[in-house]
């Protein structure tokens, strides 16, 4: 017994002469680490990464054990598997990495570093008409059942998406929004981009999603919406051919049923930041199906 008390003595020792000795640079490394690995999560949580990364760690675990026994093979392996690892972790995690680059360099800097300004008046009139042509575009769309995919560009420059389509640049107008899309354009399969307030390209292909955990009931358009929206900070527009559904794409994050007044208020509240941007919190719609 007393040697338990003397040996829980030493422990508690040794803890005080631990804490005793921090100082602010290792709180301040503390939370610095528990802030990346926090990040880290957040960035892997509900994507295909977070079944790698459970992957990595039992290879890891698997490492710990070769390497406490005489299973000289598995050990050669094992190394040989963790000094290419490095590499093979930013071929495999390539858009994970891009979006949390892209996530950081959307960061605002101060003094206005490397940023193009706020919008002045002129500019936000244009944006106003754009945002109305396109409700007003997205309602015969979805009156007649015409699919349609619009992606709005945000502070990520989508240049290689626009390459694969058609540049028009032009000021938007519903008629024009509904020549593109009609089933008998060549460009209606594809997405159009919108770039601050013109009509920049049609036809564009974008990126599907990998996410195998989606409804079945998203189609092509949906699909190709969100992964859009995954890889970039843009707001993905998508009106379904089979029922004429309203969606919206950002983040990874499916929203339906809207109408073209609340995707005027979604809109406004997003792309012109100086409006009353609380009535996007008002909207009623619902969060795609998994």
């Amino acid at each position: 017994m007393d040697q338990v008390w003397i040996s829980l003595k030493n422990i508690l020792g040794d803890l005080i002469t631990t804490v005793e000795s921090v100082n602010v640079w290792d709180i301040l490394d503390i939370l610095m680490v528990a802030f990346l690995l926090y990040y880290i999560i957040k960035l892997v949580r509900d994507t295909r990464a977070n079944q790698l990364v459970k992957g990595i760690l039992l290879l890891l675990v698997l490492y710990a054990v070769v390497t406490t026994m005489p299973f000289k093979a598995m050990g050669f392996i094992m190394k040989a598997l963790l000094q290419v690892g490095a590499f093979a972790l930013v071929v495999v995690f390539q858009p994970e990495l891009r979006r949390m680059l892209e996530k950081v360099g959307r960061t605002k800097l101060p003094f206005g570093l490397f940023s193009a300004g706020g919008q002045d008046e002129r500019q936000q009139l244009e944006v106003r008409r754009m945002i109305d042509e396109v409700a007003q575009a997205c309602e015969s769309l979805s009156r007649h059942r015409t699919g349609a995919l619009m992606v709005f560009e945000m502070q990520t420059k989508l240049g290689e998406i626009i390459r694969t389509g058609t540049v028009i640049d032009a000021y938007p107008s519903a008629e024009m929004i509904g020549n593109i899309f009609y089933v008998g354009s060549p460009l209606h399969d594809g997405a159009m981009v919108i770039r601050g307030a013109r009509l920049y390209a049609a036809g564009c292909f974008l990126p599907l999603t990998e996410n195998n955990d989606l409804s079945k009931e998203l189609g092509t358009r949906h699909r190709a919406s969100i992964g859009m929206s995954e890889n970039s900070d843009a707001i993905v527009l998508v009106v379904s051919e089979e029922t004429g559904v309203i969606s919206v794409a950002r983040n990874g994050v499916l929203t339906r049923n809207y109408t073209p007044e609340t995707l005027g208020d979604y809109l406004r509240a997003n792309l012109l930041p100086q409006e009353n941007a609380q009535s996007e919190h008002r909207l009623p719609f619902r969060r795609a199906k998994k």
